[in-house]
C-alpha cells in the first residue's frame, strides 16, 4: 500500500495540478480572462432578481373547449341525435337535445363515449356534465382535464421561458415549478428586470392574415402600429409555429432595424402559396392581437425567408427576434411576486462564509498538528489540497455557489480529516503489535479502507439524493458536499497516502511515533 511506482506518483500529481488550477481562475482580471470560467455566485450572495409567474389559462382552456365542438357536433350527427341552440361560453359549450334517453345512453356507453372517447383505466374524463334537465345539456373540463392542460401549459412555459433567458445571457439561472400553476425565476446579478419581464409577460402568439374588407371567415378590426384602422380576415394564413429561425438585422437603404425570419418546408409553401395569389394586397403581421406591421406583397415569396419591419429601435428587433426564436407561451404568464436582492446581503454573506470557513480550517490544522504531530502536517496538506480540488471541480463545472453551497464546503473541511484520523488511529493500533513499521502503515491503511469508504459512500448517497429531490439552495448544498466527498477520498488516500510513504520510508529505522 505503501509503495508507489514512478508513473503512479506523476497521474496523482498531474491530476491534483490539472484540477486545482482551475481555481486559480475565479482570481484573475475580469476584463481580460485567460479562460473564462469561474464560480458562478447565486442570488443571495451576489443579489439579483425574483420573479414568481404564474400561468393563466383561461384563454387556452376557451381554445381546448372550442376545439372539442367539432368532433361533438360530428357524433351527435353520426348517432342521430338532433339538437339546438348551441352556444359557446368562455369555459363550455351548451345545447339542447331532442331525444335525452338515447343521448345518456350513447354518452355512457363505453363502446362510444361521446364525451369522452379517450378513457383510461382509472376513468379520468377530459370532460364532464354540469346539467342534464329538461333537454339542455352543458359540457366543460372535468377536474381531471383542467389539471391535464394546466400540466402541459407549466411545463410547455418553463421550457419556453428557459429558452428566452438564456438567450438574453443571463447565466446560471434559477427556473422552477412551484405548485400547479406558477414558475420561479431567479436571475442572479440582474438588477433590473424590467427587459426580462417584457420578454416573459408577451406570449409570442404570431400569425399572418390579409388586410381584407370582406371575407368569408369574418373581419376583425385593429389599429396598425402607424394609427391607422384595418380590417383583418380571420383566416390566419400562416403562424408562428412555422418559423425555424428569426435574426435582428439592419436594413441597408434606410439603415432601419428589421427582423429576418426563416420558416420551415410547410411554412414556406403556405407562405409562397399566400403570397403568390395575394399579389398587391396588403399582409397584417399580428403579434398577440396587435398589428406590428402590415406591408403590401409585391412578388411571390416562395425562398421560404421574410423580413419583419415596423419602426423598432434595433433592441426591440433583437428581443422580438428573440421570442419568435423561442416560441409561443401557450398562455399569459402574470407576475405573481417580483423583488430585487441587493448585493450587500450577500457581501455579508459571503464574509460570515469566509470567516467561518477560516476560522474552522485554523482550529482543524491546530487539532491535527497537536495530535498527530508531522503527520498532522501530511493531513493539512491534504486538507489543503482538496479545497483546491473542490474550488478547481466547481470551477470546471462553472457551478453557482450559494449561501448552503459555502455550508457545504465548511463540512467538507470538518469531514475531509476523518479520513485521516480513522487511518492514522487504525496505524496506531497496528503499531502496537507489529515490529515493522512499514508493515504496521501498510496494514493501517488497507484496514481502515473500508471504514472510510462505508463512512464516505453514504454520505455520497444522502447528497446525491438531496440533489436529485432537491431545489434551489438545497441544491447548492448537495453539489458542494458531493464534489467535497470524492476529493476527500481523492486526497486521502492518494496524495495523503503518498506523503505519508515518504516520511515512512525515509525514517524507517529511527522510530517513528504517531
Amino acid at each position: 500500500m505503501l509503495n508507489f511506482s514512478k508513473i503512479n506518483i506523476l497521474i496523482i500529481y498531474i491530476i491534483f495540478l490539472s484540477i486545482s488550477i482551475f481555481s486559480v481562475l475565479n482570481f484573475q482580471d475580469k476584463n481580460s480572462p485567460i479562460i473564462d470560467k469561474k464560480v458562478n455566485l447565486g442570488l443571495d450572495l451576489q443579489g439579483g432578481s425574483y420573479l414568481l409567474l404564474e400561468i393563466n389559462s383561461d384563454s387556452l382552456i376557451k381554445e381546448k373547449i372550442q376545439s372539442k365542438i367539432i368532433p361533438i357536433k360530428k357524433l351527435l350527427k353520426d348517432n342521430n341525435l338532433i339538437y339546438s341552440d348551441f352556444k359557446i361560453n368562455e369555459n363550455n359549450f351548451s345545447f339542447k337535445i331532442n331525444d335525452l334517453e338515447k343521448f345518456k345512453l350513447v354518452f355512457f356507453s363505453k363502446k362510444d363515449n361521446l364525451v369522452n372517447p379517450y378513457i383510461d383505466t382509472y376513468r379520468s374524463f377530459e370532460l364532464d356534465f354540469e346539467k342534464i334537465e329538461d333537454n339542455n345539456i352543458k359540457i366543460l373540463f372535468s377536474k381531471y382535464g383542467l389539471l391535464t392542460i394546466n400540466n402541459a401549459a407549466l411545463k410547455q412555459s418553463i421550457e419556453i421561458v428557459r429558452r428566452r433567458i438564456d438567450d438574453v445571457g443571463t447565466k446560471e439561472p434559477t427556473i422552477l415549478q412551484r405548485g400547479e400553476k406558477r414558475i420561479l425565476v431567479e436571475l442572479p446579478g440582474l438588477k433590473d428586470p424590467d427587459r426580462i419581464k417584457k420578454l416573459l409577460g408577451k406570449t409570442a402568439q404570431l400569425n399572418f392574415r390579409l388586410v381584407s374588407e370582406n371575407s368569408e371567415f369574418g373581419v376583425d378590426e385593429l389599429i396598425s402600429e402607424t394609427g391607422e384602422k384595418l380590417k383583418i380576415s380571420k383566416r390566419i394564413v400562416m403562424s408562428g409555429e412555422n418559423l425555424i429561425d428569426a435574426q435582428p438585422s439592419i436594413q441597408n437603404q434606410q439603415n432601419e432595424p428589421t427582423v429576418s425570419f426563416t420558416l420551415d418546408r410547410l411554412g414556406a409553401q403556405k407562405f409562397g402559396r399566400a403570397t403568390t395569389d395575394n399579389v398587391g394586397k396588403r399582409l397584417a403581421i399580428i403579434l398577440d392581437g396587435k398589428i406590428i406591421s402590415a406591408p403590401n406583397i409585391n412578388e411571390p415569396i416562395t425562398s421560404g425567408k421574410g423580413m419583419i419591419s415596423g419602426n423598432f429601435t434595433f433592441q426591440e428587433a433583437t428581443d422580438l427576434a428573440l421570442l419568435l426564436r423561442s416560441g409561443a407561451l401557450p398562455t399569459p404568464l402574470n407576475v405573481v411576486e417580483e423583488r430585487t436582492v441587493g448585493p450587500d446581503l450577500g457581501e455579508d454573506s459571503i464574509k460570515s462564509g469566509v470567516t467561518s470557513l477560516i476560522v474552522g480550517f485554523i482550529l482543524v490544522i491546530l487539532f491535527m498538528f497537536y495530535k498527530y504531530r508531522l503527520f498532522g502536517l501530511v493531513a493539512n496538506t491534504a486538507l489543503i489540497a482538496n479545497l483546491l480540488m473542490l474550488l478547481g471541480v466547481l470551477t470546471i463545472l462553472e457551478a453557482t455557489l450559494t449561501l448552503p453551497g459555502i455550508a457545504g464546503i465548511i463540512l467538507t473541511v470538518g469531514m475531509a480529516v476523518d479520513a485521516n484520523v480513522l487511518i492514522f488511529e487504525r496505524i496506531k493500533e497496528e503499531l502496537k503489535t507489529e515490529k515493522s513499521i512499514i508493515h504496521a502503515f501498510d496494514s493501517g491503511y488497507s484496514k481502515a479502507k473500508i471504514t472510510v469508504l462505508d463512512a464516505n459512500i453514504t454520505t455520497l448517497i444522502a447528497a446525491i439524493i438531496l440533489f436529485a429531490f432537491g431545489s434551489g439552495p438545497v441544491k447548492g448544498f448537495a453539489i458542494t458536499l458531493g464534489i467535497g466527498i470524492i476529493t476527500t477520498l481523492f486526497t486521502a488516500y492518494f496524495l495523503a497516502r503518498h506523503l505519508t510513504s515518504m516520511i515512512v520510508l525515509r525514517d524507517n529505522n529511527k522510530g517513528i511515533k504517531i
